[in-house]
Parts: C-alpha cells; structure tokens; sequence
C-alpha cells in the first residue's frame, strides 16, 4: 500500500510532512543542502570572496544515501554543449534517488537573469534594459521562453529576478537591478516571476533585503538605512512579487541591516515574509551566505554557531554547498543546542516544495535526455531582439542628426564598437563563466554595432579608425563597459566605482573625438549610467542601452537608423556631474537643488526621460473624481494622438506627490505608466485606476498611513517633464494601512483611431 507521502491527490503540504515524520535526522538535513558540481574542491574555479575557505571536498558516496536537497549550477559551472549537460544532470537525479529509500531526487538551480546562464543560450538584455522599457507583459513573456529552456534541461529552480532598487549607481550590480523606482522594480520583477514560474520553474527573488544601499556602493558592504526607507523603497517589489507573483522561493542577502546581517534577520525572514506577507515557499542563502555569518559578519564562532543563526532566523537551505548544515549542525542538534523542531520546520518547507514540483510522485524518473537541446532557437534570438529594441534610449539628438542617413562616411570608433562584450551583463555565460574558457566561442552569435550598421546602411562608407574621424561626416562613438566579476570588469557582481566617469580613460577619447569638429553621436553600452555633463551640449545626440544582450548590436543600430522607433526611457537618472553623488529622483524637497548647498544634484537627463522620432499631443487629464474617502479610489484619464508622421510609442507615467504630510516625502513618485503605441495620427485613451491606499506611506515604526489632505498627481513623459496636474483630496478619517493594501494604479489603453478632418 502507498503511503500518504505517495498520495497525489492528498495535498502537498499534507504529503511532506507525512514524508518528514518518516525520516531520520540525517535525512532531513540532507534536504536542506545541495552539492556543486565543477566548483572548487572538485576541480573549479573560485566564483567569489572567501570561497577557498568555506568550499568543501565532498563524497557523494557517503552522502547520497541520506539523500540530497539541491544540485547547484549543473550548467552554468563550466562550458557544456546543451544536450551533454542534460544527459549528466538526468544521470545525477538517478544516481541521486536511486541512493536514498525514499527515491527522492533533488532539485537542480540555475542563474536566469539574462537568460539560462549556459553555454549556447540566449543572452537576453539585463535587468536595467527591462526596466527601460516599461513593458511587464514583454519581460513576463521573456522569462517564460527562459524558464521554459531550464525546465526543457531538467532545471527546477531559476535565481532570478534581482528585486534590489538602486540606490547609488557606482554600485557594480547595479545592471542587475530593474531601476532607481520601487515601483518599476516592483512590476517588471512580477512579470519576470509570472512568466518564469509559468513554465513550472520556481523564481527565486534576490537579494532580501537592502543590499543595493550599502554605504560607499561597495559590494557586501554595510546598510544604515532608516525604517521608513526600508518599507517604502526596498521591501514593495519583494512584497509585491509575494503577493501578486506568487514567488516561490527569496533569497537572503550578504548584507547586514544596521548590524543584523540578512541571513540571521528573524524580523526579515520569518515575521515578515512569513508571518505578515504569509510566503509559503522556500528561503535559500545567498552563495556561502551562511558560512560568512562567521567568517565575514562575525555574529557567530563557528560553522555549527551560523547555522544555528541561520535556521532560526529562517534561512531553509544552505547554498551553495553544504558547510554549516551539514555535520555541525547534525552535532549542535543532537547535543540539544539547536531544536530539531528548527530542522523539521526548514525540511517540510523543502519537501513540500519537491512535492509540488512532482519530484515525490511515485511515478518521477528524470526525464530522458534529448538527442538535441537547441537553448538558443529562433524564437528566442527574436524576443531578445524585442527587448533590446525596447530598451534602447535616446537621451538627446541636439543637433538633429538621428535617425542615421545611409549614404556618406560615417566613422564608428570606440572599445566597444566592434567588441561583442559590450552587450552582455555580468550574469551572462560568456561573462560570468566563458571569460575562464578562451579556447572556446562564445556559443552563440553576437552581432557587434559595426556588424549591424554595415547591415543597415548599405552604400555607407564606415570607417573604424580613430584617425579618419576628421574627414568624416558623422562620428559613432561606442563606449562603456565590460562586465567582470569581482574586480574583472568595470561594471558587474564586485565592480564597485569610485565615481561615476567613464570607465577606462574613455571620457579623455571623446574629447578628442569632439575636438575634431566631426559631429558625434555617442552611444553608450553599460550597466550604470554615466555622467555626461561635461559633454552635453557639444554631442550632436546621446543614445543609452544597458547591456543589451546577444541581439542588441541590431537593436540599437535599427534604433540609430530609424528601422525601430526609440520607446525605452530612463529606469535611472543619468547624472551631470560624477562625483558628490546625486540622490536618486526619490528625494524629499531637501534633497534637490536648494540654497543651502553648492552642489546641485540635479541629474543631466531624469527618471522616465526618453526621446521619440516622432511627436504627441495630450489631452488635459481628467478624474472622474477629485475628492475620495481614504479607503476609496478614482479614475485618471487622458487622450494621446500621434501628432507626427513616423510612428511612436510614448509612455505615459504617473507621478504621486504629497505637499503636506507627517514626514518628509519624494517630490515625486512613480505610481502608475502604460505605454502607448500609435501609428501616424491615432490617437488613445489611457485610463488609470487609483486606488487611495497608493498614497499610503510608513512611519518611523514601518507601519504605513493614510492621512485625509490635498495629494498632486502628475501625468507626466518623466519625472520632471509634467505635462498635467490633477488636485485630489483623500477625506474621511486616518487608516492604517497593512499588507492587504492595493499597490498598482492598473492602466487600460483604448485605440481611437486617426483624426478625422
């Protein structure tokens, strides 16, 4: 007779713990930990600080009849062709479920945040590319072509989307991040968990929680952040990607908050994940996250001591490898140290997790490799596409010069004018692992801008070298960065900058490119954004991408020469000058422009900013109405015609500004945005739904208000750029406001058609 555990139509959590109570506590441990193929210890390379103390050799002989929780990185530890690695990972699950009694096998993760981090497969844009393009259906469908090649390679679990809000762009991950706004941040990584897990592979929402604030943008670095900033800028995306997402699992963060490092935050990880957010899933460490609550925090005197913070605090599976939950913790149980209870409680979470995934159905067998894994097809090349052309922004075009005429000499010069590495972010595969491997290829095509500009402007003249700029009649000048880890690139996990110039000496070529007197077009490909005061108004135009992706030399040429209408705008604010580092656009009144400081933090191009090839008219926004209880809502309208003859995208943003309040507020704050497509002469109705408790904002004590009193909403083209000022008025009494709250103005766009003479 099947046991309950092996009953599919019994409920999951039902199921796991039925499970739980049959094993031993060697068992349940082993579920809280996994093993890493190929790294160091079994002949890898280091992938990050302190690795060489906390790595491992580990026998899988003597592990793997107590079973195994999770398999790390299969395919993104080295070069694999697809398929091979497939095979391997099926062979592993069998050899994994074969050697422990109950047959259960364990759950492989990978890196997804520019696609499946493998050889040969897509490289999509990074995340500040998403965030350009205010597209969360796009981004939702993105993450659905990649969840659905890690399930297609036997992969459960994708460590991605990064949730974390920019708070300093000298930050070097700051191109994983989706923008300098919450709530942008808030509804791309939604639609990334949305259509990741709709492919049957869990999300993993990173970094939980702070991380981008540390001080002096340094990587692990300390976070001092205020209560009020925590609940208002870093914890909405995780909330909402928990409650309207359904994310499956969080991972912890390396930093501390005031002292009390992530991985042992029991307020974070268990009162309010858990207990207020009411998370279901699982919470992984962040890799050797809880070795360095020892080694690096301090907090604890052993490996046995972190695990115990660890789990207690909420932490379920140790990553990347088993260090702390393994014997020492097996050890601190036994001599009643640390409560079994703890283990029980980190174990049913996991095993519920397997049980959903089916890897406890008594019919799973790993699935039969494929005879070809193609992890780069077609149709993803062309959504990659899709999205670098999105992303793409056009900052300025001074002097009028875009979109690019074939025809002439035009010079393209730069590091990066025919350097594939300027598309690609720290986390794609021929960054992250490839740059190990030089004797291999990249795995997949990726199409430099020189490439694609021969493609697009036949009959040009192109010319590369520097020296023949003077004679030319346009100059493309193609700078930024290289991403590494950890010192090995100018952008990327670890590649923190001192101040916000262009990398490399680049800022010293374009003066010289300029002082020829050859207009020039700069385009810049990078995972921060850069300040260009000094140039700005002697560039004929700017052109913005984010590390763009394996397609994103067409992108931004097919931008460049008018094939595509821009539509990407700022998810960062560009900064006029580098250094005394500008606030983000979230600034209270007193962290902008005023009297009492010689330094104007006013950035060169702000927050939602974006030029188009074509031009819009907006109709006075209506409310339905201006006057609504605090627990109450109304509705926000405006017309937009396409007033040129190209056609256009524009993106209508909504901005909340409070005049009066308990405490001091950003001037202005993204709520709501819709993009809006529109052929020469249509026109569009674009409605929003806001709901009053958008308003609502937290106190010193993290919890969030609602006062009665005059709110402005702006509809606005970016967070300066205000083209209409509604006056609401919340009336009726204060609420406190909790975590049921509504946290979206949806928008709704209605094609008009053209104008009629």
């Amino acid at each position: 007779m099947a046991h309950p555990w092996q009953d599919t139509t019994l409920p999951a959590p039902v199921r796991a713990a039925d499970l739980l109570a049959r094993m031993t506590l060697e068992e349940k441990l082993a579920q809280l930990a996994g093993v890493w193929p190929g790294s160091t210890g079994d002949g890898g390379e280091d992938v990050a600080p302190l690795q060489h103390e906390v790595a491992e050799d580990i026998d899988l002989d003597a592990l793997l009849p107590y079973g195994l929780g999770q398999v790390t990185r299969p395919f993104g530890t080295a070069p694999v062709e697809p398929a091979e690695g497939a095979a391997r990972l099926a062979a592993l699950q069998k050899r994994v479920a074969g050697a422990n009694r109950f047959g259960i096998p364990a759950l492989a993760h990978e890196e997804c945040l520019t696609g499946f981090t493998a050889w040969r497969a897509t490289v999509f844009p990074t995340p500040l590319a998403w965030g350009a393009t205010f597209d969360p259906e796009l981004i939702a469908e993105m993450a659905a072509g990649i969840g659905a090649t890690l399930a297609a390679a036997g992969v459960h679990q994708g460590l991605a989307p990064v949730l974390d809000v920019t708070r300093d762009p000298r930050w070097g991950r700051t191109e994983e991040t989706i923008g300098e706004d919450p709530y942008l941040v808030a509804t791309l990584g939604t639609a990334y968990v949305r259509g990741l897990q709709s492919a049957g592979v869990v999300a993993t929402l990173k970094h939980f929680a702070g991380y981008a604030g540390s001080r002096g943008a340094r990587n692990h670095a300390p976070v001092s952040i205020g209560p009020r900033e925590l609940a208002d800028v870093v914890l909405p995306p995780f909330e909402m990607a928990v409650r309207d997402g359904g994310a499956r699992s969080v991972m912890a963060a390396y930093n501390d908050l005031d002292g009390l490092p992530a991985h042992a935050h029991r307020p974070l990880l268990t009162r309010l994940l858990r207990e207020e957010w009411d998370f279901g899933g699982t919470v992984v460490a962040d890799y050797f996250g809880v070795s360095f609550l020892e080694l690096a925090h301090r907090v604890a005197a052993s490996p046995a001591g972190a695990a115990a913070l660890a789990l207690d605090a909420g932490v379920d599976v140790e990553l990347p490898a088993v260090r702390c939950y393994g014997t020492p913790l097996r050890d601190a149980v036994r001599t009643g140290a640390v409560p079994e209870d703890l283990v029980d409680r980190a174990a049913l979470r996991v095993l519920t997790q397997k049980c959903e995934l089916g890897l406890l159905d008594p019919d799973w067998s790993p699935p039969a490799p494929p005879a070809s894994l193609d992890l780069d097809p077609p149709h993803l090349r062309a959504l990659a596409r899709r999205v670098a052309e999105e992303s793409v922004v056009v900052l300025a075009d001074t002097a009028g010069v875009l979109p690019l005429r074939p025809g002439g000499r035009i010079a393209v010069v730069g590091p990066l004018a025919d350097d594939p590495a300027g598309m690609l972010g720290c986390y794609s595969f021929p960054r992250h692992v490839g740059v190990e491997h030089p004797e291999l290829p990249l795995g997949v095509d990726v199409p430099t801008l020189l490439d694609a500009l021969r493609a697009e402007l036949p009959g040009t003249d192109l010319v590369t070298d520097p020296a023949d700029v003077a004679g030319a009649d346009l100059c493309v000048a193609v700078l930024g960065d290289r991403s590494g880890l950890f010192g090995r690139g100018t952008s990327g996990e670890g590649c923190d900058a001192p101040d916000l110039e262009l990398p490399d000496g680049q800022g010293a070529l374009l003066d010289r490119l300029l002082a020829t007197g050859t207009p020039v077009v700069l385009v810049l490909l990078t995972g921060r954004p850069y300040a260009l005061g000094r140039w700005a108004d002697r560039l004929a135009a700017a052109v913005q991408a984010f590390f763009p992706g394996e397609e994103g030399g067409p992108a931004v040429a097919r931008v460049l020469t008018g094939r595509v209408e821009p539509s990407g705008r700022l998810p960062v604010s560009v900064p006029r000058d580098p250094g005394g580092q500008p606030w983000t656009y979230l600034a209270p009144p007193l962290g902008h422009l005023s009297e009492a400081s010689s330094l104007d933090p006013t950035p060169l191009h702000p927050f939602g900013h974006g030029l188009s090839y074509t031009t819009f008219a907006w109709t006075a926004a209506e409310a339905t109405a201006t006057a609504l209880p605090t627990d109450g809502e109304t509705g926000i309208a405006l017309t937009v015609r396409n007033t040129g003859t190209r056609p256009g995208t524009e993106v209508v943003q909504l901005y909340l500004d409070a005049p009066a309040g308990r405490y001091a507020r950003p001037v202005a704050r993204l709520i709501g945005y819709a993009r809006v497509p529109l052929a020469p002469g249509a026109a569009a109705r674009v409605r929003f739904a806001f709901p009053a408790d958008i308003a609502a904002y937290a106190g010193p004590d993290g919890t969030r208000h609602l006062d009665p009193g005059p709110l402005d909403v702006h509809v606005a083209a970016s967070s300066t750029d205000v083209r209409h000022t509604l006056r609401l008025s919340l009336t009726g009494p204060s609420r406190t406001v909790g975590h049921d709250r509504r946290m979206r103005c949806e928008a709704t766009v209605e094609p008009l058609g053209p104008k009629r003479g």
